[in-house]
């Protein structure tokens, strides 16, 4: 790919969907946002900012329903909290807290219908104007060691074109995701030639996946309103990918493990255990409990 004669605009903006329902966490989610589940001691949404934050963003928009008014007060200030906390000693706390409203500039925008994720992107447009901008879904942690999202704004930097997280599968499993058929450019990057939104194995173009993290250019929105409704009757956000390749390069981010869907039980369970494994605070012991457990059954 050539590399671009002008400077690009800063990534500096993320959107992040968080309007969903959250069926597979039923009941716990009929009053709940599954982006609230905890691990360990903070919920999933705030993993997710602060990855975002961590790679230089600045502004974040996060895309709700009108079920997710928790998400707003947990990022936002308590001074009756922070007053208890700090009556009581307990400065490290109060401080803790204070700062959940000083991670980023943050922002919210309700989705009035759930009409897909392609929808919910597209309710940003105001918001974003004509810059670059990340999204992150709401429910997908990925690990600081694997380095996604800063290596799509790197790579972003340098060719300017809309760029997407994409890991390998099992090909029976390709049809529980967005598809790339992709050909390599270096190390981790591709480019992008087709894509399609769920497909069965047999017809897939590749056992790439399209994995809860994208770069867009602000010509993305122009694709969302003229996608029609498809996969699941919703408007795909793969579909207006598919357009923006048209008259667009886009590149394919490659990674192989760190990424967490919480939306699904075992791996939520799989992030809260390696989490917590690699807490200072509580890592050895939690090692220990584990062992423990996982001995008494072994003997059962």
């Amino acid at each position: 790919m050539s590399k671009p004669s002008t400077s690009p605009k800063p990534v500096r903006k993320a959107v992040i969907p968080a309007a969903g329902l959250g069926t597979r966490f039923l009941p716990f989610t009929k009053a709940v946002p599954k982006e609230m589940l905890p691990v360990v001691d903070q919920p999933v949404i705030q993993y997710v900012v602060e990855e975002a934050v961590a790679a230089g963003i600045e502004d974040i928009l996060i895309v709700t329903s009108k079920h997710k008014k928790v998400i707003e007060d947990h990022f936002d200030r308590l001074h009756e909290l922070e007053d208890q906390l700090g009556a009581k000693g307990k400065s490290a706390e109060a401080t803790q807290v204070r700062e959940l409203a000083e991670l980023a500039q943050l922002h919210y925008v309700r989705q009035g219908e759930a009409l897909g994720l392609g929808h919910a992107i597209g309710v940003a447009k105001n918001h974003i104007g004509d810059e670059p901008f990340v999204v992150l879904l709401g429910d997908d942690i990925m690990h600081k060691e694997a380095g996604v999202l800063s290596g799509m704004i790197e790579a972003y930097n340098e060719h300017q074109c809309s760029v997407v997280a994409l890991m390998e599968v099992p090909k029976e499993d390709i049809s529980l995701y967005g598809c790339a058929a992709a050909t390599e450019v270096s190390e981790r990057l591709v480019k992008v030639s087709e894509l399609v939104e769920k497909p069965a194995a047999e017809v897939a173009p590749s056992n790439l996946a399209i994995m809860g993290r994208y770069l867009f250019t602000p010509e993305i929105f122009t694709h969302i309103e003229s996608t029609e409704p498809g996969v699941g009757g919703e408007i795909q956000i793969t579909d207006a990918m598919s357009s923006l390749l048209n008259s667009q390069d886009m590149l394919g981010f490659t990674f192989k493990e760190g990424r967490f869907d919480t939306g699904k039980k075992l791996d939520y369970l799989r992030a809260v255990v390696e989490l917590a494994l690699e807490r200072d605070d509580l890592g050895e012991d939690f090692r220990e409990i584990l062992a423990e457990i996982t001995t008494r059954h072994e003997i059962c």
